[in-house]
């Protein structure tokens, strides 16, 4: 899309035109939704939170403070910031769901507990790095974008990002180093 058309469907979302909120939610939700994913790791939850960005696009539109130059960034920045919401509200006040059963049916019940002991203890791992180590990982992991992308969505430079990921990779490296699978 050019500068010209961005700019445009900016005017025309400034203007809550009905046709261009659905494009934009039709072009960008399942990158939305993408990210919160990678960074909440639960899918209901994730549809929700990714939901309630755009939701916040249209109140934003509303009262004249919409995204004024890259609405992706503006979307991915605000689900960002609605990610680390639920995550300080989840750490303030955790919560351990056990389900209702077991379903008995894909891989052995010893390879399945297994598995979830296993991305349990990769999410704790992540839990701990920063929100800027989180941010850079699930832009450029789970989202699967550039450096490039990612540098400017975050707002630093290219090496700045790189440093970030090296860092980030190297603490979870740490953290998971320390677990012994048997």
């Amino acid at each position: 899309m050019s500068t010209t058309d961005t700019e445009q469907e900016l005017n025309r979302l400034r203007e809550l035109d009905a046709k261009t909120i659905g494009a934009v939610y039709d072009q960008y939700f399942s990158e939305v939704y993408r990210y919160v994913l990678y960074r909440i790791g639960d899918q209901t939850l994730a549809e929700d939170i990714a939901s309630d960005v755009f939701v916040r696009l249209l109140e934003a539109a509303q009262s004249g403070n919409p995204p004024r130059t890259n609405l992706k960034g503006w979307l991915i920045g605000t689900a960002s910031h609605a990610a680390a919401d639920h995550l300080r509200r989840k750490y303030r006040r955790p919560e351990e769901e056990i389900p209702e059963s077991l379903p008995d049916h894909g891989p052995s019940l010893t390879a399945e507990v297994d598995q979830r002991e296993q991305n349990r203890v990769v999410n704790v791992a992540y839990a701990q790095l920063t929100d800027d180590q989180q941010h850079v990982l699930a832009l450029r992991f789970g989202q699967g974008y550039s450096l490039e992308e990612t540098a400017n969505f975050m707002n630093k430079n290219v090496n700045a990002v790189k440093a970030l990921q090296f860092r980030a990779l190297a603490a979870l490296q740490r953290e998971l180093g320390e677990v012994i699978y048997e």
